[in-house]
């Protein structure tokens, strides 16, 4: 092949790529925009992707959760051992939503869809998104198994050749509180799988390519020599962080110890505590999707999440850890430990790149799953049954030369949802929702803020939420100085200032509200080095108290 011939190949393929992740971007926004839960519509918990016939990643849509998308990474191949490419058909969507096949808990179904060219199988699709209800005792940490925390659908085939499976819906409808909502997102799944599929068979064509596997090895080879080549950059050494999670029972520690080599990253979680007997577990999928992405973010930001890109990677969970769960342990809100992961993986890699590595930040999402009406009040329930979930998010750590962001979600990486459509589909009041003053952690660069919300049901009527928060005990630390962001709270609006726990199912009583105070971001360096200027400015807007800008950044705000 002479120069040109071979320039002219690697030009062509890098615009196949740049199709292949057009192709899985339309797939993941066909899921929003028909998507039932505001979970998905609103606030983008899903991941969407292509695989080679071994269940291989290629390409992840931009759009997207690292949990999702790295532990779906795993769940393809699973699919296959029950259902091998040679035996599927157009038409047919395979569905589960098995924590330790799929992503990690009940609440996230996986559909996985052939794509078929001119009658032969060419590659396929995967999502996975999060739904508002599964039935059980709903997203919670309670259960005591997994057998408590909802329907629990193993891998089956939902659609064959596009004829629904009526024994699946049947079964599907009759577990959840949201039957409507539920059906109809299994749709938009098998739906967002069928565009993908159209829009790579027109890719197809037009490059006139018979297979994706000239393709796949092009991008596997390349994500690999990439990933090396930052690996190889890191100084050779073991580095070790711990990090505490407000547990349920008990206080949780994550310890880790990470050894750098010239081809590869191997994360030890040794001393990592054990097993809780609530939903905090977490699978072992979710642990290395998590772990995975915190080392990625610093060490290959540039370089596309693909299988190749993911196995340099390694991580040794030892059994009975709370991050290598197994059946039938209860992991239903295995974000809240699984999430605090990105912070510990940069809690190690700030030794050796220091430069690169943010602050610790809120990290786990705060998203409480609020229910009202008969179900909660019986026969006397003064407001319509409802089952919702709101996505919110504390402040990000500071970066080394940025300051850390207010009210967003890092690591998972939703949006915030809008008050404004959880009020559309259920009977509750966002009474307050804006900055929390003073909650950001001090530094050269500061945190990013939390917020505070007040939430009611219409009329004041008695509402329960299934708590699910941390960083309430354990704040979010600082890096080279820097001050802890403010840890979170969570209670009710009386003149008494009633706590409520931080985990579990608990009801807010007639003419209450719940009041929540997000975590800030820690900050990084020395608060005394700072730009008055930037401390007068958050003065001004009311985020710095002028007490906290004279004793911490020595600054007189006015």
């Amino acid at each position: 092949m002479s120069k040109e011939t071979g320039a002219l190949a690697t030009i062509q393929r890098q615009i196949q790529w740049n199709r292949l992740i057009a192709v899985v971007e339309e797939q993941a926004q066909t899921m929003i925009r028909t998507a039932f839960s505001t979970t998905v519509r609103e606030a983008g918990d899903l991941s969407a992707g292509i695989f080679d016939l071994e269940g291989r990643m290629l390409a992840q849509a931009v759009t997207g959760t690292p949990g999702h998308v790295n532990s779906m990474a795993e769940s393809v191949g699973h699919f296959l051992k029950k259902f091998p490419p040679h035996g599927m058909n157009p038409g047919d969507h395979y569905i589960t939503n098995d924590p330790w096949l799929g992503t990690g808990h009940l609440h996230d179904l996986t559909v996985v869809t052939p794509a078929f060219r001119n009658g032969k199988i060419v590659g396929l699709f995967a999502n996975t998104a999060h739904i508002i209800d599964i039935g059980g005792l709903g997203m919670g940490p309670e259960g005591r198994s997994v057998f408590e925390e909802g329907l629990y659908i193993p891998i089956v085939k939902c659609f064959d050749r596009n004829m629904a499976n009526e024994t699946f819906f049947d079964f599907l409808r009759a577990g959840s509180r949201t039957p409507v909502e539920l059906e109809g997102d299994v749709y938009s799944l098998c739906a967002c799988n069928d565009a993908g599929a159209k829009r790579l068979v027109e890719m197809l064509d037009e490059f006139d390519m018979d297979t994706l596997d000239d393709l796949a090895g092009y991008i596997f080879e390349a994500s690999t020599r990439a990933t090396l080549a930052e690996i190889a950059k890191l100084p050779r050494g073991t580095y070790s962080a711990s990090i505490k999670s407000d547990g349920y029972e008990s206080e949780v520690t994550l310890n880790a110890a990470m050894t750098t080599h010239a081809d590869r990253i191997v994360v030890d979680f040794a001393g990592t505590s054990g097993l809780s007997n609530r939903g905090i577990n977490v699978p072992p999928a979710y642990c290395r999707a998590y772990a995975c992405f915190g080392i990625k973010c610093v060490v290959a930001p540039e370089v596309p999440n693909n299988w190749a890109s993911l196995l340099p990677f390694q991580m040794e969970i030892p059994e009975g850890c709370i991050l290598n769960a197994p059946r039938p342990y209860p992991v239903s809100v295995r974000h809240i430990v699984g999430q605090l992961l990105p912070d510990l993986m940069m809690g190690c890699l700030h030794q050796a790149v220091p430069g690169r590595v943010n602050a610790e930040g809120s990290s786990a999402l705060w998203n409480p799953p609020l229910r009202g009406g008969s179900q909660v009040s019986g026969q006397a329930a003064e407001t319509e049954d409802f089952e919702i979930i709101t996505f919110n998010s504390g402040g990000t750590g500071a970066r080394p030369g940025k300051d850390g962001l207010d009210g967003t979600a890092f690591p998972s990486g939703v949006r915030t949802m809008p008050v404004e459509a959880t009020e559309n589909v259920a009977p509750v009041i966002f009474w307050q929702k804006q900055l929390r003053p003073d909650s950001a952690g001090a530094g050269r660069t500061r945190g990013g803020f939390g917020q505070v919300m007040e939430i009611g049901a219409k009329g004041d009527a008695e509402f329960a939420v299934n708590a699910i928060f941390d960083r309430v005990a354990n704040a979010p630390k600082g890096r080279e100085g820097g001050g802890e962001g403010a840890t979170g709270w969570v209670g009710l609006n009386d003149s008494n200032g009633t706590v409520l726990r931080t985990k579990g199912f608990q009801i807010v009583p007639k003419g209450r509200r719940l009041l929540l105070k997000l975590p800030g971001g820690g900050g990084m360096g020395n608060p005394k080095d700072r730009d008055p200027e930037l401390v007068q400015r958050d003065v001004e807007d009311g985020l710095v108290s002028p007490e906290a800008a004279r004793r911490v950044y020595g600054v007189r705000g006015g």
